[in-house]
């Protein structure tokens, strides 16, 4: 194999060996096209497809961000191209995006229901286009759908009737849908999702209206008949007004409860109860303010008000003024005709009279400010509040500073009741705390009340006896311990005075054999007596006169030594 790769090399030297330097340029270009194709080739290949979210270009930033917003809340990675267009990494996300964002309200005006649904354009006749429209439209409908995280399967039926001359005689668009949920879907009690499904299918198909739009679920219940579910609205309605109103006495009787266990003590405080009613109706009231005009503002810089107002002008002003004098004149009918005169006109036809009429009319115009107030969701019509307030327990002790016990055993103690002036104190702060309102009808009591403690008083006796068995213990044990020490250093001493004794009768008894022996020998020497001692015997006499340095160097060692050898003997 090594000479193959020789030989390779060898050729290729040669070759080049005789190739021109044309030659030589042309081959490293080719050479080099070829690698840049190859890797532009492995680029192209590996980078990962994409499809646009929107086949519209979004020029709204602030649509622009918010839908990327959302993308990122459902975990969808995309890109944003310089034109504004949205990428996504394949179409069932761009359905299912385009779904989503459509329930939600977060796609932009200029995007048309096509542009949603992606929809192609066909160049066939009038018929195969209609057909092919109402399948394409149908069947992207029922992907966008599925595409739904709660629907598992959907069938979708459209009727496009043909357009007919007069729009009394068109036919309307209708849409029926099935929809199978998945497992643990809500979207059958879901209103919100029902109406996201309504607003797909109508922004779909054009010229479609709410009231020709059919949902069903697989067992033919109708899912968007949403003037049936008024009943069940007013009910949710109710029970979120309870919960409303059930946080609202939570929150007021924490705060109170809060302040006051801080002032009486944790134990000492009970609310028996918070009612607030509430007026959940909605209203909006308008008013008209009519105020004076000003000629003359305040100037700040004077310390004076200059300010000069009236409180209306003339806007315009008519007058009427009429007088009559002389004899009135009644006109007769044509000659020959009797006059159509009233007799009671007649009568007075000759007579000089006199007639007078004023009339004066002034409009005033002033300053009028409308005021459209819309109130709250809920106001509070009224709080009722009850607190208990318990008295202070002490124990009664002797004069020795001990507690005192009853003929039970249990702990004598005495209770002090709260004071009506605290309990008046007590009564003002929470009335500053729930923003008290005697018009309207608020009511807050707090009444003193012994809390049973029985069972309270019971754990704290019971703990009492426990801490006077254990400091009883405590205080035997320390008393016993005590004894155990005395003793033994009593036995210590005792048992050092009798080593002494001991030992100093040892030394006693080694002095005198020692004197005796001496004696022997001097008295051997005296009578010239020749003592011939064995080698054994001058061993012996060695270790006898070390052992009696030893014992006046070191007693207590060689009394320690001793005794070990009675102990072995």
């Amino acid at each position: 194999m090594k000479d193959w790769f020789k030989n390779f090399f060898t050729q290729i030297k040669t070759v080049w060996g005789k190739w021109s330097g044309v030659q030589k340029i042309v081959f490293i270009g080719i050479l080099a096209v070829a690698i840049i194709a190859i890797v532009l080739l492995l680029t192209i290949s590996s980078k990962p497809t994409s499809v646009p979210l929107l086949t519209t270009a979004i020029t709204d930033e602030d649509k622009l961000f918010n839908i990327s917003s959302r993308l990122d809340q459902e975990g969808v990675s995309h890109t944003t191209t310089a034109d504004g267009r949205i990428m996504v990494k394949d179409a069932a996300t761009a359905r299912r995006m385009v779904s989503i964002l459509t329930r939600e309200d977060l796609l932009p005006s200029d995007v048309s229901p096509w542009d949603v649904f992606k929809m192609d354009r066909w160049t066939v006749t009038d018929f195969e286009r209609e057909v092919k429209l109402r399948e394409a439209v149908t069947e992207n409908l029922k992907l966008h759908i599925e595409a739904l995280d709660d629907v598992d399967n959907a069938r979708v039926t459209l009727v496009l009737p043909e357009k007919e001359l007069f729009v009394e005689d068109q036919d309307p668009v209708t849409a029926s849908v099935i929809i199978t949920p998945k497992p643990g879907s809500d979207i059958l009690g879901n209103r919100k999702k029902i109406e996201g499904i309504v607003k797909l299918v109508k922004l779909a198909i054009q010229g479609l209206q709410d009231e020709n739009i059919v949902i069903t679920d697989h067992q033919g219940n109708v899912l968007n008949d949403f003037a049936g579910l008024a009943d069940f609205d007013m009910l949710e309605l109710t029970k979120r007004q309870m919960k409303q109103k059930e946080d609202l006495e939570r929150q007021y009787k924490n705060e109170v409860l809060k302040e006051l266990m801080a002032i009486f003590g944790a134990d000492r405080v009970r609310i028996l109860k918070v009612d607030i009613a509430l007026d959940m109706s909605k209203k909006t009231v308008e008013t008209a303010e009519f105020y004076p005009i000003t000629l003359t503002a305040d100037n700040p810089s004077t310390p004076y008000d200059e300010t000069k107002v009236i409180p209306n002008v003339p806007r315009s002003e008519q007058q009427i003024d009429e007088k009559f004098e002389g004899t009135g004149f009644n006109p007769e009918g044509p000659p020959g005709q009797e006059g159509q005169t009233p007799p009671a006109y007649k009568d007075l036809e000759g007579l000089v009279g006199h007639y007078t009429n004023e009339s004066r009319t002034t409009n005033y115009e002033v300053n009028e400010r409308k005021i459209f107030e819309e109130k709250s969701p809920w106001e509070i019509k009224r709080i009722t509040i009850g607190v208990a307030v318990d008295g202070v327990w002490k124990w009664v002790y002797g004069d020795k500073g001990t507690p005192e016990f009853d003929t039970d055993g249990s702990i004598v103690r005495e209770y002090k009741s709260v004071s009506d002036e605290e309990l008046a104190k007590a009564k003002t702060l929470i009335e500053h705390a729930i923003g008290y309102d005697r018009l309207r009808g608020d009511s807050v009591t707090v009444q003193h009340m012994q809390f049973d403690r029985t069972e309270q008083f019971q754990q704290e006796d019971q703990q009492f006896r426990n801490r006077k068995k254990m400091q009883q213990t405590i205080l035997y044990s320390v008393i016993g311990l005590g004894f155990v020490l005395v003793a033994f250093f009593v036995f210590r001493l005792i048992s050092r005075a009798v080593e002494r004794k001991r030992r100093l009768r040892e030394e006693e008894l080694s002095r005198q054999h020692q004197a005796m022996r001496e004696a022997a020998l001097r008295s051997a020497e005296e009578e010239a007596v020749e003592v011939q001692m064995s080698v054994e015997e001058r061993a012996r006499l060695e270790m006898q006169e070390n052992a009696i340095n030893m014992a006046r160097e070191h007693p207590e060692d060689v009394a320690q030594l001793i005794r070990t050898w009675l102990v072995e003997e």
